[in-house]
């Protein structure tokens, strides 16, 4: 019988319910689960029967009652009809997104943390982990208290880790123009402080750690891990300790391999491939979609179109192939460039693969990855809804025509794919886990 230093262990990953950490944490549990290790995701319950088809075990919770039709429901269904109620914020500047968007979304994540508080508790009980996992924003009590380590990921932008030297999470203000970011900060403190302190009340009163100042997570004392490569990070401007390692990257291998459609792979010779994708959420509207339709049909450009969940409501023009999902992985290798919203996994793997990207933010840290890639150099970061024609055109000839770029990004892909992103993750995970296992 295998002692403690080689047995299988289970890890249990909470990821939060959208896909960006989801499929994140699925790249991690690959790697983990092809060690023989068993791996155990209580992911939100319209997850149902996906990850399980990836070879993980499902022991899933819901974050609000389920709804009468939840067994037809789309993975990570919670935060789409969210995201789709709250779309007409995405038009306000960031700083009045604080009151009118970023707090009822950490509301929302309150109200579904309290309300699946019972469910995380029988789920650790059933399937008594070594190591817990959450790739989220937020506390969930049950995982403080599980009796086993705790493992935070952080797959947003890296701003979330707060410092004076680095602008506020949020706001996607320029890195060297530090003059609005106390405004910003203050305002964070007046909109959001009662919401703090009430949540803190219900994580103390659940038996976990009191929350740090104005924080909504623990950091843990075990380890932390992060996406964002080395070459964008703000290392030298918030240095962080041990606890942290740096993923730079979380490329999974689970996605189907991908043929280009000969309607798109048989195109000119100055034209490019592009892949088009504003994430599961943004790409619900259908406004925004059917604008960038029309204005990226007039290129000579050939597209790759990740449709989303309101893929039957619009038509894409001729110059364009697309589903309601498409293997982002398998795609982003074998095009020249990708516009994107600016999520975190979409952002880094671009990255990994050494492409530029015309960045339309829409909430969260969105607006944060948009303008770091603007001021690094690596794309274009565009007004979502104000952009114009010209524009688009500008900053897709810019950067395709931009040979001093393409062997920058080439040399740094081949840098960030060498560092093994989930390897690192896995590893770390493993070895709290094994710490843990023959303490």
């Amino acid at each position: 019988m295998p002692d403690n230093t080689t047995r299988a262990l289970t890890i249990l990953f909470l990821p939060e319910s959208a896909y960006g950490p989801t499929n994140q944490c699925i790249g991690i549990g690959k790697v983990l689960a092809d060690r023989g290790h068993r791996v155990v995701f209580a992911a939100e319950a319209s997850w149902k029967g996906k990850l399980a088809a990836l070879g993980f075990e499902e022991d899933l919770v819901d974050l609000a009652p389920p709804a009468e039709d939840a067994d037809e429901q789309d993975a990570g269904a919670f935060w789409k009809e969210f995201i789709k109620e709250t779309a007409p914020e995405f038009r306000k500047p960031t700083i009045e997104q604080l009151e009118t968007f970023i707090k009822p979304t950490w509301q929302a994540l309150i109200d579904g943390a309290m309300y699946c508080e019972p469910q995380l508790k029988q789920i650790i009980k059933r399937v008594k982990p070594d190591v817990v996992v959450e790739d989220n924003v937020l506390c969930f009590p049950a995982m403080m208290t599980a009796g086993v380590p705790f493992v935070r990921i952080v797959s947003c932008n890296p701003l979330e880790m707060k410092g004076a030297g680095i602008a506020p999470p949020f706001s996607g203000y320029a890195q060297d123009d530090s003059s609005n970011w106390q405004e910003f900060r203050d305002r964070y403190e007046s909109t959001h402080r009662e919401m703090w302190t009430a949540f803190n009340e219900f994580v103390i009163s659940s038996g976990a750690p009191a929350l740090p100042d104005m924080e909504f997570i623990h950091t843990s004392d075990a380890a932390n891990l992060y996406v964002f490569p080395e070459e964008a990070d703000y290392t030298n401007e918030r240095p962080l300790d041990s606890t942290w390692h740096r993923m730079d990257s979380s490329v999974r291998s689970t996605d189907e391999p991908y043929e280009i459609p000969a309607e798109v792979v048989n195109r000119p010779a100055d034209s490019a491939l592009i892949y088009l994708s504003l994430g599961s959420l943004g790409s619900a509207d259908v406004d925004l979609m059917k604008r960038l339709i029309d204005v990226l049909g007039k290129t000579r450009h050939r597209f790759i179109v990740s449709k989303g969940p309101q893929h039957d409501q619009y038509e894409l023009a001729a110059n364009m192939v697309g589903a309601e999902f498409v293997p982002q992985t398998r795609i982003i290798p074998l095009v020249d460039l990708v516009i994107t919203h600016g999520g975190n996994n979409t952002t880094t793997e671009s990255l990994h693969f050494g492409k530029p990207m015309i960045l339309l933010p829409l909430f969260w840290d969105q607006y944060d990855n948009a303008q770091r890639m603007d001021e690094l150099g690596f794309g274009k970061r565009l007004a979502t809804y104000a952009f114009t024609e010209e524009e688009m055109n500008d900053a897709l000839e810019s950067l395709l025509d931009n040979a001093d770029l393409a062997a920058r990004m080439e040399a740094m892909a081949a840098a960030i794919s060498a560092r093994q992103g989930t390897t690192v993750g896995a590893d770390v995970i493993e070895a709290v886990a094994r710490k843990h296992a023959t303490s």
